[in-house]
């Protein structure tokens, strides 16, 4: 099986770009975010025939987030059960005999601001949900766009972006919380060295050129999965499309 995650910064305006990599990479499940789009908006029609199920969460202009799966998603919910439900920020589908939690993470915007203590708090929250819904023993993937970069290796300059709202000690501390739950980062569990990157910024002229990037974009593991993963790796050639997505997907595959 492979598992993908894509931040496609706008499902309606990547609708093309989306369909086309279904269609040649073929994954059994992609998770999508930042689709911005209201659920009775989402272009569902658009990929009838495609072969895939889709389930999805959003709202107008921000946020958002959906599972595309060749199997039909069973026991599926959205967000936290308590308030805020942040809803179109996570998906939880079993797939097969797999558990995808597919999250958005709050992107934060200074860390001086309540938006950061919210990021640091719902990573919080997300650890609550992993424990009171799982044992780490189950097949999980848990896999989007987590708005962090753990280490030096995931940002093109970690003097000069320390203390980022998605590059500093906190967040790293919170996200690092939630990953010793009992999940394993898969790309770096395959290519430990690298500056390999997810993210490029539209705002930065020539940052993808000169690989000025970020990596924000995960597939975590339970041990049942890290077992039979086969391999984990970034596609870059979405990115490198006519009006692409900031973003890039990062594929898993497994002997299941």
């Amino acid at each position: 099986m492979r598992f993908a995650t894509f931040n496609v910064n706008s499902i309606r305006a990547r609708q093309d770009i989306v369909l086309n990599w279904l269609k040649k990479e073929t994954p059994d499940v992609l998770a999508v975010q930042e689709t911005k789009v209201q659920d009775k908006d989402f272009p569902l029609s658009g990929f009838d025939g495609s072969g895939y199920n889709c389930v999805y969460k959003g709202q107008k202009s921000y946020n958002g987030v959906a599972v595309f799966s060749k199997q039909r998603p069973q026991q599926v919910s959205y967000g936290f059960r308590e308030e805020p439900k942040d809803e179109a920020r996570l998906i939880k589908a079993k797939i097969g005999k797999v558990w995808v939690v597919n999250t958005y993470v709050p992107q934060g915007r200074d860390v001086e601001s309540e938006h950061f203590r919210y990021k640091l708090d719902w990573l919080g929250r997300l650890k609550k949900f992993f424990e009171e819904n799982f044992d780490k023993n189950d097949p999980v993937v848990w896999l989007g766009d987590f708005n962090t970069a753990r280490d030096e290796r995931d940002v093109y300059d970690p003097e000069g972006l320390r203390g980022h709202v998605c590059f500093n000690e906190q967040l790293s501390k919170a996200l690092e919380g939630v990953i010793g739950w009992g999940f394993f980062d898969l790309f770096r569990h395959f290519y430990e060295q690298g500056e390999c990157y997810s993210f490029w910024d539209y705002r930065m002229r020539g940052a993808l050129k000169a690989n000025r990037g970020w990596r924000l974009d995960y597939i975590m593991v339970t041990k049942p999965l890290l077992d039979a993963a086969k391999d984990c790796y970034i596609d870059r050639t979405p990115r490198l499309l006519k009006k692409p997505s900031d973003h890039t997907p990062i594929v898993a595959e497994f002997d299941l």
